[in-house]
């Protein structure tokens, strides 16, 4: 009985001492541990860590590409540590999911634009307007469609890409549903 009790008294002091552990290393700096999409701290790559999508990054093919095969495109323009692009993660994330597998989707983190004087049609610096995030659709023969600064809504993306793909608008037809 005596050993029993022992036991009892040695694994609670042990899980008071695991506890305090936790807590006290919780308690050193929480604000490097806890993302927040409300700040500009950077915590990671803003798809994956705020939109839950890896699969953005990196492009699956680059601009140029996508000119020469006529495809309709979509760039973002973003910042990981703005939280203006934290924000949107997930309105891009809507984008691929309905779009994803007629559209060529290019994520361009806007320090990966080499700083030039001009660039040519097919170079990523030349849709870019020193703001993120921004947005820009071009048609399959490589004609903006859409070019928007700021949060956007995803219903003025559709709208867009509906032009381009000849859908009906939103008014008129069914709800866009995910493909299993």
């Amino acid at each position: 009985m005596a050993i029993a009790k022992f036991n009892h008294k040695f694994i609670s002091i042990i899980l008071v001492e695991v506890c305090l552990f936790f807590l006290l290393f919780l308690g050193i700096s929480p604000s490097q541990a806890l993302a927040s999409m409300y700040d500009d701290h950077f915590d990671g790559n803003v798809f994956i860590v705020y939109a839950g999508n890896g699969s953005l990054v990196p492009a699956k093919t680059t601009l140029h590409d996508s000119l020469k095969r006529q495809i309709p495109t979509v760039i973002v323009y973003y910042l990981d540590d703005s939280p203006n692009s934290k924000q949107f993660a997930a309105t891009v994330s809507k984008i691929q999911e309905f779009y994803g597998r007629a559209a060529n989707i290019i994520p361009v983190t806007v320090d990966s634009i080499p700083v030039k004087d001009t660039y040519t049609k097919e170079e990523l610096g030349y849709y870019y307007q020193d703001v993120v995030p921004q947005i820009v659709i071009l048609d399959s023969h490589g004609q903006k469609a859409l070019d928007v600064k700021g949060q956007v809504d995803y219903e003025v993306i559709d709208d867009a890409l509906r032009e381009i793909f000849d859908l009906l608008p939103r008014s008129e037809s069914i709800e866009l549903k995910r493909l299993s």
